[in-house]
């Protein structure tokens, strides 16, 4: 997957984690939407960490096809 192609991963990620916050707000969540926001925020986690090693290895002038997704529990470790 492309730069472009983690962008828009990004975006429908984002959009449905927004969505979710907003009903968070008006009364709750269920245990499966709970499951859901954290999967995404994990997802999202993946998706950006995934972005940041393209363009590492593109300024390192290497191929950024070498970059792949990590494991939850490498990303969710990071120091922010």
């Amino acid at each position: 997957m492309g730069d472009e192609g983690i962008n828009n991963r990004i975006e429908q990620l984002v959009t449905e984690e927004h969505a979710l916050y907003e009903r968070s707000g008006e009364g709750g969540l269920s245990s499966d939407e709970h499951r859901r926001l954290e999967s995404l925020q994990v997802g999202l986690d993946q998706c950006w960490d995934l972005l940041r090693q393209r363009r590492a290895l593109r300024e390192a002038s290497k191929n950024p096809e070498g970059a792949s997704v990590r494991d939850p529990e490498v990303v969710e470790r990071y120091e922010q």
